[in-house]
This record gives structure tokens, sequence and C-alpha cells, in this order.
């Protein structure tokens, strides 16, 4: 079944996409949204997710700030995207994802699963994967997160990851050119570095100008591997 439920979490109410599979899942998966919200791509990707056996909640991260918030792919929506980001932080969207998280293992614990989750996010949402799996030990597959840099800066994070991170990035992509994409490689050395002939955001696919079909569908295999060696 899939529908809106609510998650209680630091920062107030805030919606998640839930997504289940047609059988007993196996482990569980936050998705977390791109600048744009936890609009209808992101449900998608959600629901390709519990097709392959996997719980998924896609919280939606800017109800603190704006209940309900979807936007469009154009200039307005970008901006204003990038300004709900700044304005809530990584910090923020960091508690919302491990509350969805903890409902995950709750809800596997009571169908008498291992509770193990992890997470996989988009864009901005790329960081904020990347930040769980260093902070939460989430294992992580993180898209194109363009804010990761900071993150690799800070030895406290990078030194010690709690759990491991698969990246993937467009080789085309000018918000992560390739000095940005070897800096993962230098700091991250034991995680695995994928780049495709693409732009950024080559898995939206509703987007025409962004999507690559074919990069698309070996980062997911490659996630679903992961996946599979990580949680399962």
């Amino acid at each position: 079944m899939d529908q809106w439920i609510t998650l209680e979490t630091p920062h107030g109410a805030v919606s998640a996409w839930q997504a289940l599979p047609s059988t007993p899942a196996e482990a569980g998966l936050v998705v977390i949204q791109e600048i744009f919200g936890a609009n209808a791509h992101i449900r998608a990707v959600a629901e390709r997710y519990a097709m392959e056996g996997y719980a998924v909640l896609a919280p939606a991260l800017f109800d603190p700030l704006q209940p309900g918030v979807e936007l469009d792919y154009d200039a307005a929506g970008f901006a204003r995207g990038r300004a709900l980001v700044d304005q809530l932080g990584l910090e923020s969207a960091l508690a919302i994802v491990d509350t969805a998280a903890a409902a995950l293992r709750a809800y596997l614990a009571g169908i008498g699963a291992p509770p193990r989750v992890g997470v996989v996010g988009y864009c901005w949402g790329g960081t904020v994967a990347l930040l769980a799996a260093l902070e939460l030990g989430l294992p992580a597959v993180s898209y194109y997160g363009a804010r990761n840099l900071p993150l690799l800066d800070d030895p406290h994070l990078v030194s010690a990851p709690k759990a491991p991170v698969m990246f993937h990035f467009g080789e085309h992509d000018p918000s992560i050119p390739p000095d940005a994409v070897q800096a993962h490689r230098r700091a991250l050395p034991s995680m695995q570095v994928c780049t495709y002939p693409a732009g950024h955001a080559f898995n939206r696919d509703v987007d025409p100008s962004a999507f690559h079909p074919e990069s698309a569908a070996l980062a997911l295999r490659r996630s679903l591997g992961f996946f599979a060696d990580h949680l399962r």
C-alpha cells in the first residue's frame, strides 16, 4: 500500500510517503528528496524500491517550514528550493531522516524482519544521504550531491565513516566538476564512486532536459546491488 503517513519528528509532524512491497519486506529504505519536495517523482522512486522488496519512506523534509511543498523544475522552483534548503539546514534534515529510519525499523521488527535500514538521496538529498552514513551509520547511496564537499573536508566525519556509501555522478555535471568527484575518492577511498556520461539529475525521468535513461538504469542496478550487499 502506498500512502501518506505522519512522522512525529524533533521538528514537529512531517508527512512521509510510505511505499510497501507486495510481499513481506526484507529491509527498509529512506528516500531523500531533491530540493523540489517529496513530489510525484520522489514518490515514484520510493515505489520503485518497494517493488524490489523494500519498505520505503520518503519524508517531506520541508514540512517544518511549509507543509506540502512540491516545486516546479523552473527558475522559481530552483530559487525557492534552495532557500528552503538553506533555511532547514542539514542537521534538521538529518533528524527527520533519523526519525524515518526508526519508523522503518519498528515496522520491520513488527513483521519479524531484521531491522536493517539504508538511505538513498538525490541532489541535496544525496548530501543528506552521505551525512546519514557518516553520522547515523545508515548504508547510503548518494546521487550527485553538490553540497558534499564541506562534509568531506571535516576530518571528524570522514576519518571513521560509520557506514558504507556508493556515489553516483554525471561526468558532464557543471555543479560537480571532475576535481570535486576526485575529492570523494581522496576523502573516502574505501567507498565506490561511479561516474556516467550524463549531466546533473540524470535519474530525474520527469525532466527531459536532465534524464539520461542508460545512466539511470545502470546506477539503479548498482544501487540495488549495494543495498543487497549491505541490508540483506
